[in-house]
């Protein structure tokens, strides 16, 4: 048995060194490791100390030019050259953290640096998170830059993505917080940080969207300013107010999570903040073309980073003789039918506004019913039928059935409940009969009408259904304004503008309106002219009758169901005039209709107007009731010649 433990030692004893053998490899190795990680970090910091002192050597040029106050002011002109208002003021008082709400505060930092106030102006964990969100979404969707990183890059870097800028902007960032208290860093923050529409700081935006200092904002307006900074012309409450209230949304579920403010408190907010704006130098309803002229620089130039002054196509007399029409005839009947909003707009016949007011009071609402409301036109919208129905072989005293419907789940009724039997297509549309409409949808189809409607620049949803006949799909004034322009100038296509140049104080052009060679045709020669009588029949003897002038017109009234809203769009040969009243709320008028206020309105507006406007091109508009017209027709052949002021961009 001894023999026997002897020799089964003597077999394990090679095993045991063969353990120990592999134990000191694995050290050695380790050891390698270790040591020429050290080494490799002892290279690489050596490496990054010389790169970062190579990048540095730039910095003390750099931070002798810092730009804190800097803002941008824009003016805007008439067309005659009058001043119409100013945005921005490069004179006013900055703010600091002290003389802001705390909310305001709060919200920015929920959403652009959550650990501003624990981090040394670079923060890596934020820097960690944003790439691993990015990771995840496949996509750039998070940035890692620290307030304080962005304050360097605006005061002392260009906006160029390279590593030196990069690099460049951490150290800045870290000399800045070596430099000021975190306080003194978050309000030249505020103060420099452009905002959109022209807007640098919280301040100027303040006073621009919402007439109040920005040490007056309640809650939800904080939280639109702070959605702001993720991209000012997409969450503009001015352009996409949709838009913003959902960004505003997100902004105040971020400070919900970091604890700033409760759930309770976050659903508390009302959707729109009805916040007056201050009256600007001109007339306050010129603030509502002069909002849609300043929305649109960012489309055009980009952010401004200069003092700009904006040319614009508004002619001051026309614009106010639009607002005295409508405002008389709201303040005269508004009580009396229960209407309390209307807006109008007048352009000429290449696109160009010459005239907007958006609503009644823009001291009271500063939401612009012409570019941003959607309403149903009503019968405004049978124009596009009809012209649809021309384009596919019919003929203005061609006969369609105006009698009740009987079959379908669908059934119209006519507005006056009387019913003509048989009768002409000009007769159908001058009376504006529902029943004749539908029935002539049916024969022409839902898609080309719609395919039509397009065409002339009609972008709203609509619903492919037989009711559309009679405009119940919603679309905006201005909208409906730009088809009816193509009917009036024989037949082109145009995009509504009214920046015409933009310079700074020295006459340095930014941008200035390209006049295209050509203009595109969108309904042939004869279609526009039959559809030009069929209209100028509906302000003889039709539903129009109201806006009937000295000179030659044609137009359409609309008036929605239950009367929620009334419509007249009409045109001569130089202008082309939108009408629209109704109630906010949706509610009903009393007794308003297409062919009474509105057309009253556009009567008031277009006389006093129509003879202060030179039109650019001769008379475009047929009229078989008018020696003048129909020899003009003959000496132009009736085509129209090409157009020389228009483009792809639409202010």
């Amino acid at each position: 048995m001894a023999k026997k433990a002897k020799k089964n030692a003597k077999k394990k004893a090679p095993a045991k060194k063969a353990r120990k053998s592999k134990k000191k490899k694995k050290g050695s190795l380790l050891g390698r490791m270790v040591k020429w990680l050290f080494v490799l970090g002892l290279w690489g910091g050596i490496a990054l100390t010389l790169m970062l002192a190579w990048y540095a050597q730039d910095l003390p040029d750099i931070t002798q030019a810092p730009t804190f106050e800097r803002r941008s002011s824009i003016i805007i002109k008439a067309a005659d050259g009058s001043v119409i208002t100013r945005y921005g003021d490069m004179k006013r008082t900055s703010v600091t953290t002290s003389d802001l709400p705390s909310h305001l505060i709060y919200a920015i930092i929920s959403t652009e640096d959550r650990r501003f106030y624990q981090h040394y102006g670079v923060d890596p964990m934020g820097i960690a998170r944003a790439m691993a969100v990015n990771v995840q979404k496949g996509r750039l969707v998070q940035g890692g830059s620290t307030i304080t990183q962005q304050l360097a890059k605006n005061l002392f870097l260009s906006h160029e993505r390279t590593l030196k800028r990069k690099i460049q902007e951490a150290m800045l960032a870290l000399w800045l917080e070596h430099g000021l208290t975190k306080d003194e860093i978050l309000s030249a923050y505020l103060n420099r940080v452009y905002l959109g529409s022209g807007a640098y700081g919280v301040d100027a935006a303040a006073r621009l969207y919402f007439g109040k200092p920005a040490s007056q904002v309640n809650l939800r307006e904080s939280a639109t300013l702070a959605g702001l900074l993720k991209a000012p012309s997409r969450y503009s409450p001015l352009k996409n107010p949709e838009l913003s209230r959902t960004r505003s949304d997100t902004v105040l579920k971020a400070m919900v999570h970091a604890g700033y403010i409760t759930q309770d408190q976050a659903e508390g907010m009302v959707l729109i903040p009805a916040t007056p704006r201050p009256q600007s130098r001109s007339s306050g309803q010129t603030r509502y073309y002069t909002d849609w002229v300043v929305d649109g620089i960012d489309d055009l130039i980009g952010t401004p980073r200069q003092d700009l002054i904006v040319h614009t196509t508004l002619q001051p007399d026309i614009q106010n003789n639009v607002e005295k029409a409508l405002t008389n005839t709201l303040n005269t009947y508004g009580e009396e039918r229960t209407v309390s909003q209307g807006a109008a707009v007048i352009l000429d016949t290449n696109g160009a506004v010459l005239a907007m007011v958006g609503g009644k009071n823009y001291r009271e609402s500063q939401f612009n019913r012409i570019t941003q409301a959607r309403r149903q036109p009503g019968s405004a919208f049978k124009p596009i039928l009809y012209l649809t129905a021309l384009e596919k072989g019919w003929k203005p005293d061609d006969l369609i059935l105006d009698a009740p419907i009987k079959k379908g789940s669908y059934r119209p009724k006519n507005f006056d409940h009387e019913y003509l039997g048989e009768i002409t297509l000009e007769t159908a549309l001058t009376r504006s009969l529902n029943t004749a409409a539908v029935r002539l949808m049916k024969e022409t189809g839902r898609g080309p009408v719609i395919a039509t409607a397009r065409r002339l620049g009609i972008h709203s949803k609509l619903e492919p259904d037989l009711s559309l006949a009679l405009g119940s799909s919603v679309v905006s004034p201005l909208e409906m304004s730009v088809a009816y322009v193509s009917f009036a100038n024989g037949g082109h296509s145009v995009i509504p503008y009214a920046i015409t140049r933009i310079t700074d104080d020295e006459d340095n052009i930014y941008y200035e309106r390209r006049r295209r060679r050509g203009a595109h045709r969108v309904i042939e020669k004869s279609h526009v002219n039959d559809l030009n009588t069929m209209l100028e029949n509906v302000v003889e003897n039709g539903t129009g009758r109201r806006a009937k002038q000295s000179f030659t017109t044609a137009g359409k009234t609309g008036t929605s169901q239950e009367s929620r809203d009334a419509w007249f769009i009409g045109y001569s040969d130089k202008m082309i005039g939108a009408v629209w009243l109704g109630n906010d709320d949706n509610t009903p008028m009393e007794n308003v209709t297409g062919g009474n206020l509105p057309a009253q309105i556009w009567h008031d507006m277009m006389e006093s107007s129509h003879g202060k406007y030179k039109a650019p091109k001769p008379s475009l508009l047929k009229s078989s009731r008018s020696g003048i017209g129909s020899l003009l027709r003959k000496i132009t052949g009736g085509e129209r010649q090409p157009e020389k002021d228009s483009s792809n961009l639409n202010r």
